[in-house]
């Protein structure tokens, strides 16, 4: 059963369909979005990720993969069926899932035969149990099929080297029926001996919620902590440092900035706090993982703020407009809420982010400033604000730099530079915990 259909072509959708091409399994990819399946037919990604235009290229070459908006025709073709559709939060913090319950109801439409249905997408614990009830109201009660939960670890700006290396492979089934054709799939990964997690559909869909919430957490810990740094003359890198030499709490996670953002942290932590809710659960740590990421965003507009009396004549520099290096991905980006806050209070706004410039002028049209680079961005400005860690960023010439601004106030939210260095350029430095 080496024949998969990937129902949906987002982020998870693609690299879940390019990679398992790459394992040796023949993969068509489905959307009901006519132009984006052209364009992928084409060799054109709808997003940036480091490496995955050169594995689709190398797959599409090796006929292992393609791309079709013929649902019907990809689900009879298929032995396995993932669903990797979008599960966004709504207003309430609940997960919208309309989508998987769409992907569920097409399913039931058009299997004829035994299949495997995979679900990859973010789910609330129960939705396996949904997905099942939804196609078994669909199809003849002699029709076999099983309901698998197989959640997505991938890391935006490092995806493709997460889902060809992952640290475990969780399965989440009701029989063992289904398990040898995952593995099957998965063969590479089960050969270089990464741990399989073979378990139950409900825990299978706790363990992504609960992984995703605990380095929420620990991002948003570390935040809280700088800010205390801040007020009392500590230097929170150090802190981080000698933290996380403790084995009990580990380096990665540990590094101060100005707030968690993308699609997954606060989708995935806002709705566990909602299922804890709904189960009359008390859970205040997960309750106040967003409020604390929410006040370290206000938190850097508050240290921008206090240097100057008056933003109407002020015109600050942004470096970096995705919420993290390596992604064009704005969502939840610390830098929607800067921004537009220095708006707000009459600032003006020059930004340069080498691939997130598309989604910026989406937001914001023609209020703001777009750039060239990151001394065009820097010339003529009374700030510049590093957001997001792009390596360019890193080895900046500050020489240049602070000879092309009007002041020299240099904001480091991600704390890349010593104070020291850059103070050597004349700037004022600020940085976050630091």
């Amino acid at each position: 059963m080496n024949k998969v259909a990937v129902l949906g072509t987002g982020y998870v959708g693609l690299t879940t369909g390019i990679g398992l091409a790459n394992f040796g399994a023949s993969v068509v990819c489905l959307d009901i979005d006519e132009q984006k399946i052209d364009r992928l037919n084409r060799g054109i990604l709808p997003f940036y990720e480091p490496g995955l235009s050169e594995l689709l290229h190398e797959n599409r070459e090796q006929a292992r993969i393609r791309f079709s908006s013929d649902i019907a025709e990809g689900i009879h073709w298929a032995d396995i069926i993932f669903i990797c559709v979008g599960t966004p939060a709504g207003a309430d913090g609940k997960p919208d899932l309309s989508a998987i319950l769409e992907c569920a109801e097409t399913i039931g439409k058009n299997i004829r035969n035994y299949k495997i249905i995979v679900t990859k997408s973010t789910v609330p614990v129960g939705t396996n149990e949904q997905i099942r009830t939804r196609i078994t109201s669909l199809v003849s009660k002699e029709l076999i099929f099983d309901v698998v939960s197989n959640p997505e670890f991938l890391r935006e700006g490092r995806a493709v080297y997460d889902f060809l290396n992952p640290d475990r492979v969780v399965i989440g089934v009701e029989s063992d029926r289904p398990v040898e054709s995952i593995k099957k799939i998965y063969r590479p990964l089960y050969l270089n001996e990464i741990p399989f997690i073979i378990t139950d559909l409900k825990t299978a869909e706790m363990i992504k919620y609960s992984a995703n919430c605990f380095l929420a957490a620990k991002v948003a810990f570390i935040n809280e902590i700088s800010r205390l740094c801040d007020i009392v003359g500590a230097e929170v890198q150090t802190v981080a440092s000698v933290m996380g030499k403790d084995a009990r709490i580990g380096q990665k996670f540990l590094s101060p900035g100005p707030g968690f953002g993308g699609s997954c942290f606060p989708k995935d932590v806002l709705a566990l706090a909602e299922t804890a809710k709904e189960l009359k659960v008390i859970a205040p740590v997960i309750g106040a993982i967003m409020e604390s990421n929410d006040e370290q965003k206000k938190y850097v507009f508050a240290k921008i703020r206090q240097k100057y009396s008056d933003m109407k004549n002020v015109t600050i520099a942004i470096l970096g407009l995705s919420f993290k290096a390596n992604t064009d991905d704005m969502r939840e980006s610390p830098a929607i809420v800067l921004i537009d806050e220095l708006l707000r209070v009459g600032a003006r706004v020059k930004v340069y982010d080498p691939q997130a410039m598309p989604s910026a002028k989406v937001i914001w049209g023609d209020k703001i400033a777009y750039c060239e680079n990151e001394y065009d961005a820097a010339n003529e400005v009374n700030g510049v604000a590093i957001l997001t860690e792009w390596s360019q960023f890193k080895n900046l010439d500050l020489k240049r730099i602070a000879c092309s601004m009007k002041d020299v106030f240099f904001f480091d939210f991600r704390n890349i530079y010593a104070r020291k260095e850059v103070e050597e350029y004349g700037f004022d430095y600020v940085g976050i915990g630091a």
